[in-house]
């Protein structure tokens, strides 16, 4: 005979209980209900806030690739100076710093009170820490290299923004989605869409 364990016994000693299964089974067949077609009406309240977001993070995303299509092609656009290249670095910079300060002390402690995506932990808050850690370094160089102190080297800074700007276009995108008509409105209700701070 073998001194292996019977198989009989391991399987009764692993054996999942039957409640458990019936858990498992009644968590993969929960179905989110249906919701009523939105009116023409309905549908703009309920996706206003998405929007509006879309309206500045296409600026956000045209910026970006004004700068990004520079360094890859690596040469500065030809309408563009030195000061005004280095100036719309820093220009974007500044602006999604105030953007993001915006939305955390002012957008998402609403959205909060009943989206899980906008609590502390959450994946937009995350990807805002994400997104200013390699912005940081990035706005750093675009400095340094103002002051005199580097000469621009478009390949650096070509490292320097895609350091972060995976997360970046992402979160652009996620953002927008997430205060779309059909996720909010399985929070708030038309009156509350109306009264929102945007």
């Amino acid at each position: 005979m073998s001194d292996l364990p019977d198989e009989t016994n391991i399987l009764e000693e692993n054996k999942v209980p039957e409640e458990a299964v019936e858990t498992i089974e009644k968590e993969e067949k929960k179905v989110e209900p249906a919701l009523p077609k939105l009116s023409a009406a309905e549908f703009r309240a309920y996706n206003s806030m998405s929007e509006h977001m879309e309206y500045f993070h296409n600026h956000f995303r045209q910026t970006w690739t004004t700068l990004h299509t520079a360094c890859v092609n690596n040469r500065r656009p030809a309408s563009m100076s030195l000061k005004a290249f280095l100036s719309t670095g820093l220009s974007f910079c500044h602006h999604l710093t105030a953007h993001h300060g915006i939305e955390e002390q002012h957008i998402f402690p609403i959205l909060r009170r009943k989206m899980p995506e906008f609590q502390n932990t959450a994946e937009l808050l995350q990807q805002h820490k994400d997104i200013h850690k390699g912005m940081d370094a990035f706005e750093e160089y675009l400095e340094s290299v103002k002051s005199g102190e580097r000469e621009l080297e478009l390949s650096v800074m070509k490292e320097r923004m895609d350091s972060w700007g995976e997360v970046l276009w992402k979160h652009l995108d996620q953002e927008v989605r997430t205060l779309g008509a059909e996720n909010m409105r399985k929070y708030w209700t038309l009156e509350e869409m109306r009264r929102m701070p945007m």
